[in-house]
């Protein structure tokens, strides 16, 4: 039997080794489009960071032991362009402009994600940059090195615009952040969004949130993003947006598409054909708390749908419950999580939402370190569930996260949730964890 493979990232390597662990007798086919195969992009923003690191210390594993240790067939520099399922065969283009075409039995798809590129004249600009894979890294290491640049302006004030923010900042660039709508991370809690704020502004970045960006034009030796009564001049512009599933071939092939044009896949990551599954930031999933249809791209589920495909294709029948929308990341010294709904969330999905936001302390408060954690935390009324949690802080607030994950798995109430025997030492917390706290003021609101 032979499985076919598109995209050799995340998703599609975890499946392609997968496979081949659970039956060495399987021809795995690999077809990726790019060279790089099987690196972490999650760590770009912190290795633009660091001048004296190479892009290509992101690397996980080589497209060589891919191919001599594992056996797998992995064909680098091949674009598919077409799927016929009718004849079981992918068709593309090498990097070189030779054709080829390669039947398969199973199929999966992990084409992955793309930066959104906003309809503003001069986002073509030499300088003009946008942040995913390691071509893109590659492409702002080498800006940095060779134009001397002291000037940055951000398109987007979501993460990955803050960790760049960060990243750029440690290399000596000014740093000026920039969109059209009011407010930092659309998602996050009003409270919780001004220390945040804050935190940027005592780190030197300049914050233009609800400027509409005119165009990017170039003046003399610089760019200047040009807004509503603003110019904001820059040596480098990052566009970071968001990001859109590549989805084009599951939609010329016939595939049912769904959320944000993601291709839609069932608890075992099949799509509306039995032979084709979808892995990665190219699929939807099902919400934990929502039952839902839901798109939301990020790590762990990639390569956790990559090896539920192998699994699947290798005779086994997982099921994957979902996603929370588990998420994690820093600037500077600011520390912000999330998991499951926000209020606005919850009331588009049918819920009741109910919401508190308490101050804490990170730590006991006689201990060395305390500093100051927000947790905002939603209820339903109706039935007392717990709906999510967002928590920012300076100091232990990222792992914190994961038990409210945990308790959106188990489908915990609010009370449930605030007997739950969290651990207490004054180095890492209160007596009455933070979380312990937003759901006893959670469960008084319900």
């Amino acid at each position: 039997m032979r499985f076919v493979i598109i995209g050799g990232d995340a998703a599609g390597m975890s499946a392609a080794s997968r496979a081949k662990r659970h039956n060495p007798d399987l021809e795995v086919v690999v077809l990726e489009r790019g060279q790089d195969v099987s690196y972490s992009a999650c760590n770009i923003p912190y290795n633009i960071a660091d001048p004296d690191r190479v892009i290509e210390d992101l690397v996980v594993r080589s497209a060589a032991t891919f191919i001599n240790k594992l056996g797998i067939d992995l064909r680098t520099g091949h674009r598919v362009e077409r799927i016929d399922r009718t004849a079981r065969t992918v068709h593309g283009r090498t990097a070189e402009g030779t054709s080829f075409a390669v039947e398969y039995d199973q199929l999966l798809i992990a084409t992955g994600a793309r930066p959104i590129r906003p309809n503003i004249p001069g986002c073509d600009l030499d300088g003009v940059l946008a942040v995913k894979n390691l071509v893109d890294g590659r492409k702002i290491k080498t800006f940095l090195r060779d134009r001397q640049a002291r000037r940055a302006v951000i398109i987007g004030m979501g993460y990955i615009a803050l960790e760049m923010t960060e990243a750029l900042t440690k290399r000596g660039l000014k740093v000026d952040l920039i969109k059209p709508r009011a407010g930092l991370l659309p998602w996050l809690d009003r409270e919780l969004a001004e220390p945040v704020k804050e935190h940027l502004l005592v780190n030197g970045a300049g914050l233009y949130d609800g400027h509409a960006i005119e165009r990017i034009i170039a003046v003399d030796d610089h760019l200047e993003v040009v807004a509503d009564q603003l110019r904001l001049a820059a040596d480098l512009v990052i566009v970071a947006i968001g990001v859109e599933p590549i989805a084009s071939l599951a939609r010329d092939a016939g595939l049912e598409l769904s959320v944000g044009g993601s291709i839609a896949v069932d608890h075992g990551l099949r799509t509306s054909d039995p032979l084709i599954f979808a892995a990665g930031d190219c699929a939807d999933s099902y919400h934990l708390v929502t039952g839902k249809k839901a798109w939301i791209p990020l790590a762990l589920r990639a390569n956790r749908a990559g090896w539920a495909v192998a699994d699947n294709v290798c005779g086994g029948r997982v099921a994957l419950p979902g996603i929370a929308g588990t998420a994690v990341f820093k600037v500077f010294d600011m520390q912000i999580a999330r998991t499951g709904l926000t209020v606005h969330e919850a009331q588009g999905a049918g819920f009741d939402p109910v919401s508190v936001v308490i101050r804490s302390r990170s730590r006991a408060g006689i201990y060395p370190g305390a500093q100051p954690i927000h947790v905002a935390m939603v209820g339903d009324r109706t039935s007392g569930r717990l709906l999510g949690v967002q928590i920012t802080g300076t100091d232990q607030v990222a792992h914190r996260i994961n038990a409210a994950a945990v308790a959106l798995l188990a489908k915990m109430t609010v009370t449930d949730f605030y007997q739950n025997d969290l651990a207490y030492a004054p180095p890492f917390g209160p007596t009455w964890d933070p979380l312990l706290t937003a759901a006893n003021q959670l469960i008084k609101k319900l």
